[in-house]
């Protein structure tokens, strides 16, 4: 028959023999090309999924990568964040150590604190009451102009150790060998030097800041001249026993606006007992001076920080 195939199968057993019509033919067809679409469609499938698998493999790595890096990166900002906080508690301590001295500093000063204001606040009171006690110090006359010596004669009232008669002693004496050195209780310009055998002898006169001069006589030379510049503590001359006087010694005056006052008041004044003077020598508006020297450093102080602000921005 025309449309028949026949398949045989030869064994040792005999021969089998298989008649295949043509719908028999056109299903094996149609089987065959199934098998191979099938086939095709796995092998792609497959191929997919092996390089889905190798991106998945090569994302893996880098993501193991990035997480080494992560930890590497955390251990650093663990250690950067004990780091900060040792330099925080160090700054606590420093903070607390600053406020402590300041509170000392406050005490010796005698500044009143109200309404607990912050650390700047007590800072910047604390800086202008030291600065303006420095500036007075500085400026007004403190401290004994010669050097380890004993005061034979008090300021007031006393007999001329020579005329014998009772005279007001304007000054205080010091008992000091001749060409004992002599120096500036204060900031000044010499405004008199004047060399004499009578009465004050050899004499020297320094103006200071507002209207408070000091004056040095029986002298035996000077140190300076007339219109020049002195710094406290400044060697301005020598001692000696010049003009109207019983033996060597230095004769020490201090004046506010020619009105003579007890040296001693001023020898004795310093930083550590810094309101004796204010306490002891009457007669100067001590008020209206320290409010002017405060309002002058707080000026200074102020124009200080400015500069200090903008010198790092420079």
């Amino acid at each position: 028959m025309k449309n028949l195939v026949t398949v045989s199968f030869s064994t040792i057993n005999g021969s089998r023999h298989f008649r295949l019509d043509k719908r028999s033919q056109r299903g094996i067809r149609w089987a065959f090309l199934c098998f191979i679409f099938v086939s095709i469609f796995i092998l792609m499938a497959l191929v997919y999924l092996s390089e889905t698998a190798i991106d998945a493999k090569m994302k893996q790595a880098s993501l193991q990568i990035q997480s080494i890096e992560l930890s590497e990166d955390l251990d650093v900002l663990m250690k950067l964040k004990e780091q900060l906080e040792q330099d925080l508690t160090m700054r606590e301590s420093h903070l607390l150590q600053v406020s402590n001295r300041l509170g000392d500093l406050e005490h010796m000063l005698g500044v009143t604190i109200k309404d607990e204001p912050g650390l700047q606040s007590r800072l910047d009171t604390a800086a202008i009451t030291s600065a303006v006690r420095i500036a007075l110090l500085q400026e007004l006359p403190n401290g004994a102009p010669v050097k380890n010596a004993r005061i034979s004669s008090n300021f007031g009232t006393r007999t001329h150790p020579i005329t014998g008669k009772k005279r007001s002693h304007n000054g205080i004496d010091y008992a000091v060998n001749t060409g004992s050195p002599v120096y500036a209780t204060a900031d000044g310009v010499v405004e008199v030097v004047r060399p004499s055998n009578t009465g004050s002898g050899n004499f020297l006169r320094l103006q200071h800041s507002f209207g408070i001069s000091s004056s040095y006589s029986h002298l035996q030379k000077f140190n300076v001249s007339a219109g020049a510049f002195i710094k406290k503590g400044d060697l301005i001359a020598y001692s000696g026993n010049t003009g109207l006087s019983s033996g060597p010694h230095l004769h020490y005056e201090v004046r506010f606006v020619g009105r003579p006052k007890n040296p001693r008041n001023f020898v004795e004044w310093d930083l550590e007992n810094f309101d004796s003077l204010f306490e002891k020598q009457k007669g100067i508006r001590w008020d209206y001076l320290v409010k002017t020297v405060e309002q002058r450093v707080s000026s200074q102080l102020q124009l200080s920080s400015q500069k200090a602000a903008i010198s790092p921005a420079s």
